[in-house]
């Protein structure tokens, strides 16, 4: 079965101890990697729970669960060592080697995509932007990632070793771009098409659905709690 860890009711993997890890826990990890990372460059060695948990408005009794699923770390009364355990959650998500990431759509989302430094950073690095302007191919992005022709997508992400592609077109091309990536070998995508894909057998698809999120914002506007 195809999987699509953005869907309700798939949105878990298997550690090594059986344990079914959600995709909340991996997100949550996600976070306290950006934390740790701003600790360390701030100078600071160690870290307790309740001390990360104020610092970043986080719960400290769900950082102990999420990391337990992984291991011991920190020693009771000292904390955490944050370079340490920084390096361990780089590691549990897969951050210790170079993932290769493509962007399929070089318009304003796919640039801004491609220039974003929080992209090319902790193991990721984009290598390539497609698109079928006759204005855009054969040009680079403001960070100097090339444009090449759509029509050339399935050599050049295997001469990449691409590991990720971001769709990044408009509604309707998605689908057919999909399954083109994941002939030449893809098994991971970020979906910013206002679509519902149907992932190809082993391919993994994430759904980042700007307007959705803006709905959600406009409900809690029309029906504010409290």
């Amino acid at each position: 079965m195809a999987k699509d860890p953005s869907a309700k009711g798939s949105s878990s993997r298997r550690e090594g101890s059986g344990r079914a890890i959600s995709e909340s826990t991996t997100e949550r990890l996600s976070i306290y990697l950006r934390c740790l990372t701003q600790l360390e460059r701030a100078g600071v060695e160690t870290v307790s729970s309740k001390e990360l948990a104020q610092r970043f408005q986080l719960n400290s009794a769900l950082i102990r669960k999420d990391l337990t699923y992984f291991g011991e770390f920190g020693m009771r009364g000292v904390g955490y060592n944050v370079p340490e355990l920084r390096a361990h959650i780089v590691q549990i998500l897969g951050l210790d080697r170079e993932l290769r990431v493509a962007i399929i759509g070089a318009g304003n989302l796919g640039q801004a995509l491609a220039d974003y430094r929080g992209f090319n950073s902790e193991g990721c690095r984009i290598v390539a932007l497609f698109d079928v302007s006759p204005e855009k191919v054969g040009t680079r992005s403001c960070s100097g990632i090339p444009v090449h022709h759509v029509d050339h997508l399935e050599q050049t992400l295997r001469d990449e070793k691409v590991n990720i592609v971001a769709l990044a077109v408009p509604s309707g091309q998605g689908q057919a771009l999909l399954e083109r990536t994941a002939a030449a070998g893809v098994r991971a995508v970020l979906n910013f098409v206002p679509d519902r894909l149907r992932p190809p057998e082993g391919v993994f698809i994430r759904n980042v659905d700007l307007k959705i999120q803006l709905e959600g914002l406009a409900f809690q506007l029309a029906h504010p709690q409290g």
